[in-house]
């Protein structure tokens, strides 16, 4: 018996030591989630998920953390289990990511149904919005790609290259190449060694030479990377982690943030190297890019108003050298996910990267023109560029067609490789929305041909114009620029219809139905409206003046516009044939008249403004004068009601 307590005793101690010990895995890897080392954080979750043990924020903290890290089908793989859980919150920005990381595995149907399941709890989510404006992204990316020729470079190593920038006949990138065997020299967010700035000259034939370590004084126990160059290569802005006297320093959080700093050449050497003013230990600034003039500096960061994880800023420069406050450049380019590595042309045309606009899958490049923002309409550059991969710190030379890019797309030397590129054709910047839809007959339903289709904007100016085809339909690209718009549809016989369009966000406006109404035109003065109206006339039987339910008919259709134009008034005028003596006819028209008219003023108009009058057989509208002229079928014809308009 005592034996058998001690054993029990002995396994208890053994399920508490387990369980303690898990417990210390979790919360090993959960700190070196928080800490951002999540090469670390991968490895100790994944080795607890082969003991067994698994728990949303397991999963969700794996997914994260591979998605941070590019190993998007790992991401995939790790959401699809945490969606799989019972009574799961779902997170938008878990799902998103989700979508994205779907996308890199080529599976776009299933990665459509989460970003709709996003836009269902988060209606107000700009990536839910630009993916519902843009549905047909797919084909929009496939009419844009095919503008350039891609080449790996040799420049590249096993490790990260990235970050290319344009220094005269030099190429400025980062690199990890530099991986030393101390622990200090790798980097936990991704046990990679820490980046350093290297250069290679630009031969004519547009290889690049053996590059070449920048110096010291660039180049600390930090990450370098992201540099821009003024035109006279005296000035350079370059990207560094925060840092104590010259080494890797960390926030309270355990990460170490970015900042830009500004350099100096003087005789050769690199000097005065400062922080720029709106830099921060509470948050990042990174990628700098100068606009044309060098009057502005665009970065990506994450400080306040940032509308997702990071966003695009420009910041003016001043002529004395002072900086402005920095702008965010708001909802047009920037979403709740990353927009990062911006670079500005000459003229003018932004390149970044983003995984909030709708693209292959991670990062794509997209472009937009800087010189109108309230109008600014963001393209996805397309492949080959483009992938299913991250690609990134894009730069163009637009002089001479020739530039640069990041990717780890499969088929590189390492983790980032650099590839140079051609453009083939110019980029596509001019902002349009299709606009589509049939027009059809109001009480038929059947399509209408040559319908004119005008969109006019607040200036009565002609933006688009199109013309139904035979089956109704118009198609035709409309002006996306914010503002209020009419769109005038009209074809002869027909009242014009027009209908106001509100545009606020770029996006395609399609299977638009409008319907046209038959043209009513108010008869002059002495016109019957049985012949105006083109409706069968009023007949009466014989020797009688009762109604008749064909002539029922024609009256409600007389009553039904008379309510249309309620200021008409019309004289019943009724006849007679030939056959009775004038006396006797005088009297019977007289009582067509009264039915007549008494028969619409029971369909509701007014008797103010009906008149009768009975002509016998004065007014016969055939030869047939006497009984025997004529066959009882054509006497028929004179026995009528005609409404003429009096008013």
């Amino acid at each position: 018996m005592q034996k058998k307590i001690k054993q029990i005793t002995l396994g208890a101690v053994l399920c508490v030591s387990i369980g303690y010990s898990q417990e210390k895995q979790v919360k090993r890897a959960g700190a070196d989630f928080e800490s951002y080392a999540y090469a670390d954080a991968i490895d100790s979750y994944e080795r607890l998920i082969d003991k067994g043990y698994s728990s949303e924020a397991i999963y969700k903290n794996l997914g994260n953390a591979n998605y941070k890290t590019a190993n998007y089908d790992a991401a995939a793989n790790w959401y699809a289990k945490l969606f799989e859980l019972k009574n799961t919150e779902q997170d938008p920005d878990d799902i998103y990511k989700y979508a994205q990381s779907l996308k890199s595995l080529e599976k776009y149907e299933e990665s459509n149904k989460w970003m709709k399941r996003l836009e269902a709890i988060k209606a107000e989510d700009t990536r839910a919005i630009k993916f519902e404006n843009n549905l047909d992204y797919l084909e929009k990316i496939k009419e844009a790609s095919g503008r350039y020729e891609v080449k790996n470079l040799s420049v590249n190593s096993k490790s990260a290259e990235f970050a290319p920038s344009f220094n005269g006949d030099q190429l400025v990138f980062s690199s990890g190449r530099d991986k030393g065997l101390a622990r200090k020299d790798i980097h936990e967010w991704n046990n990679e060694a820490f980046l350093n700035l290297f250069g290679a000259t630009v031969m004519e034939n547009g290889e690049l030479m053996a590059p070449i370590k920048l110096s010291k004084k660039i180049n600390k126990k930090t990450h370098e990377s992201s540099t821009v160059f003024s035109k006279d290569g005296k000035t350079m802005y370059f990207t560094r982690n925060n840092s104590k006297k010259g080494g890797f320093a960390r926030d309270k959080k355990g990460f170490s943030r970015l900042k830009i700093y500004r350099a100096e050449l003087r005789d050769g050497k690199w000097t005065n190297i400062t922080e720029l003013p709106f830099n921060s230990d509470d948050y990042s600034v990174a990628h700098p890019s100068l606009n044309s003039d060098e009057s502005k500096l665009y970065f990506a960061s994450d400080m306040a108003g940032t509308l997702g994880e990071s966003d695009i800023f420009v910041v003016d420069i001043k002529k004395d050298g002072a900086y402005g406050t920095p702008v965010n450049m708001g909802d047009k380019v920037n979403t709740e996910g990353r927009e990062t590595f911006p670079f500005v042309t000459r003229n003018d045309v932004l390149y970044f990267s983003s995984d909030g606009h709708p693209g292959l899958g991670g990062l794509d490049v997209f472009a937009t023109n800087t010189k109108d923002w309230e109008n600014m309409y963001v393209v996805n550059i397309g492949g080959p560029v483009n992938s299913k991969e991250d690609d990134f710190s894009f730069i163009l030379n637009e002089e001479t067609k020739k530039g640069f890019f990041a990717s780890n797309r499969p088929g590189g030397q390492g983790s980032d490789d650099i590839y140079g590129f051609t453009e083939i054709e110019e980029i596509d910047l001019s902002c349009s929305t299709l606009v589509d839809g049939t027009v059809k007959d109001k009480e038929t339903g059947l399509p209408l041909k040559g319908a004119d289709v005008r969109i006019v904007n607040s200036n009565n100016e002609l933006v688009a114009q199109s013309v139904s085809g035979a089956d109704g339909v118009f198609s035709m690209e409309g002006d996306c620029k914010k503002g209020d718009y009419a769109m005038m549809v009209s074809l002869p016989e027909y009242d014009q219809n027009v209908l106001s369009l509100a545009v606020a966000e770029m996006s395609d406006i399609a299977g638009m139905e409008i319907s046209l109404t038959k043209t009513i035109i108010q008869p002059e003065v002495g016109t019957d409206l049985v012949k105006f109206l083109s409706i069968e006339p009023v007949y009466f039987d014989l020797n009688k003046s009762d109604i008749r339910p064909d002539a029922a008919q024609t009256i409600q259709k007389v009553a039904d516009y008379l309510k249309l134009f309620p200021r008409l008034k019309i004289q019943v005028q009724s006849h007679t044939d030939a056959k009775a003596g004038n006396d006797y006819n005088q009297r019977l028209s007289d009582r067509r008249a009264k039915a007549t008219v008494a028969y619409l003023v029971e369909q509701g108009i007014d008797a103010s403004r009906l008149s009768g009058q009975g002509f016998g057989e004065t007014r016969l509208i055939n030869d047939c004068t006497a009984r025997e002229k004529c066959e009882d079928v054509v006497h028929q014809e004179n026995r009528r009601s005609e409404f003429v308009v009096v008013e």
